[in-house]
């Protein structure tokens, strides 16, 4: 497989965690470089490791778990959403009180946005590529291209305040639908 095949399906990986990384800046998140440092590496790692779980699983699992990987990442996504959509609904709550660059959220919403990468992993096991170079590719693009996020919501979140809490719930639950609608049709 060559390096611009890799990059394009890289690319095409790295867009739902880039998505969520924005809305975490945009929400006010992700302010500090831990905070970004976090985010970034969690998406590049979880966006690393996915195809090479999947690609050792195999053709064997993928009956087993592909009728399951688009709920579970619908779920999640769409926890994550609706909470946001209801913080930034009441002007009595703060904020989004689970802040995403940090624990369970934070896993969550590694798995979510990397469960494509697993069958991608399990694509790659079928096609017998070797899956070290492209998972090393993959998880690179991801966490530069959240960080790239990460600065776009910061500016963001300037200009449009709380508001951009509500849109990036939204946005959560607009990206676990498409997850959804992928695997559905």
């Amino acid at each position: 497989m060559e390096f611009a095949e890799i990059f394009v399906i890289a690319l095409g990986l790295a867009m739902d965690a880039s998505a969520v990384s924005l809305v975490a800046a945009s929400a006010g998140f992700a302010n500090n470089p831990r905070a970004k440092f976090r985010l970034a590496f969690h998406f590049g790692l979880f966006q690393f490791l996915m195809p090479i779980i999947g690609w050792f699983l195999g053709i064997s699992f993928v009956a087993y778990f592909s009728f399951l990987d688009h709920w579970i990442a619908f779920v999640l996504l769409s926890f994550v959403g609706v909470r946001m959509i209801i913080s930034g609904s009441h002007p009595s709550l703060e904020s989004y009180s689970k802040d995403p660059s940090r624990g369970l959220t934070l896993i969550m919403l590694s798995i979510a946005t990397s469960i494509d990468a697993l069958a991608i992993g399990m694509s790659l096991a079928l096609l017998k590529v070797n899956i070290w170079y492209p998972s090393v590719i993959i998880g690179i693009i991801t966490a530069t291209l959240s960080l790239i996020s990460i600065q776009v919501g910061k500016k963001i979140k300037a200009t449009f305040g709380k508001r951009m809490e509500i849109l990036g719930g939204a946005i959560l639950i607009l990206i676990g639908l498409k997850i959804l609608s992928e695997h559905i049709f």
